[in-house]
């Protein structure tokens, strides 16, 4: 069975959350209450997005400027995507974050081949733009990951699903294993649900061998 690993990027690949780092140096405005809403559940993870990155308004340059050098990287990335490779495994970062940044991460990382969908931003004076496109072509507000999770799933992959957050939780319930850290992990342990922590992503890779 062909095997395909979907990977978190925010707080999975990176240490910290770039959203957040560049919400809290640009956003004008209380962008925390956004937060507030989407961890009480009251709104979905793309809606907190659009309406929270609504409140930044420079542009591209300006926002790459700040984070270069200022995101660490979890240990292992390069070996995770070395050993999916050598394997034949398909490695797929899908992210509830910003398709700008991250283009802009790999590359510095040698890595801009990686395969990757994110929310789409459009820089405007009045406020940036988020836009989440489904595999099927059509604006989501919620389930981007799990749209494409089961897109994967329908074309015949065995699933390995990594993250950390709790808008891994629902794709993650329909993968075949699930490695976690963070929320994703307290949440699967608390349920009794089958799952393997991981610290870095070697620990990825030292899982992926025993497949």
């Amino acid at each position: 069975m062909k095997t395909l690993v979907q990977c978190d990027f925010d707080g999975t690949i990176t240490e910290e959350d770039t959203s957040f780092f560049l919400l809290d140096l640009f956003a004008q405005g209380d962008w925390r209450r956004w937060l507030q809403q989407y961890r009480e559940h009251r709104i979905p993870v793309g809606e907190f997005n659009i309406r929270a990155f609504s409140l930044i308004k420079e542009d591209e340059k300006t926002l790459l400027r700040a984070i270069k050098d200022k995101i660490a990287i979890r240990p292992g990335f390069h070996e995770l995507v070395d050993y999916c490779s050598g394997r034949g495994f398909r490695f797929v970062i899908v992210s509830n974050g910003l398709d700008f940044y991250i283009k802009a991460i790999l590359k510095g990382l040698g890595l801009e081949r990686v395969e990757f969908h994110a929310a789409r931003a459009y820089f405007d004076p009045q406020g940036l733009k988020v836009q989440y496109i489904g595999p099927d072509g059509r604006e989501l507000r919620d389930n981007f990951k799990e749209a494409y999770l089961k897109l994967f799933l329908n074309q015949g992959y065995r699933v390995v699903y990594v993250g950390n957050g709790d808008s891994d939780i629902s794709p993650a319930k329909l993968a075949h294993h699930v490695l976690a850290r963070g929320e994703l992990l307290d949440y699967f342990q608390e349920n009794n649900l089958p799952c393997q922590p991981f610290e870095d992503l070697t620990d990825v890779v030292r899982a992926l061998m025993l497949l």
